[in-house]
């Protein structure tokens, strides 16, 4: 049984830092791509950051790029999203995830998810 488990939301200031984890157990992840998104107050759930386990290819969200880290420690079984330089409008719930890369191409759909962590950023 897959579990993704999140930690290390919290409540902090405009301009400071938090590092969340996703510690991924129930199978082995290699063929698949960890995913971070977030769904703030009455909005839509979105893509933050994702990166692929093997290989360590990384894509993200504009709104996040040069701020936010996405890395995974395979021996740990954890995948990090350091998050610098927050903003207020970074305040949402946090939910990792992770989806089978298509062996062949086509669309990635992310199958397991987390229950997610708060962060909330303070102006």
């Amino acid at each position: 049984q897959v579990q993704l488990v999140e930690s290390g939301g919290g409540l902090v200031q405009a301009g400071d830092s938090l590092r969340l984890s996703c510690a991924a157990s129930g199978r082995t992840f290699t063929s698949y791509r960890m995913g971070w998104f977030r769904q703030a107050p009455g909005k839509e759930r979105t893509f933050v950051a994702a990166i692929n386990w093997s290989g360590g290819s990384t894509y993200y969200a504009d709104s996040v790029k040069g701020r936010f880290t996405i890395s995974r420690d395979s021996a740990k079984n954890t995948v990090y999203l350091q998050m610098n330089s927050l903003k207020f409008e970074d305040t949402a719930v946090y939910y990792c995830a992770a989806g089978r890369i298509p062996e062949f191409g086509g669309v990635l759909k992310y199958d397991f998810w987390g229950q997610g962590t708060q962060v909330t950023v303070s102006s």
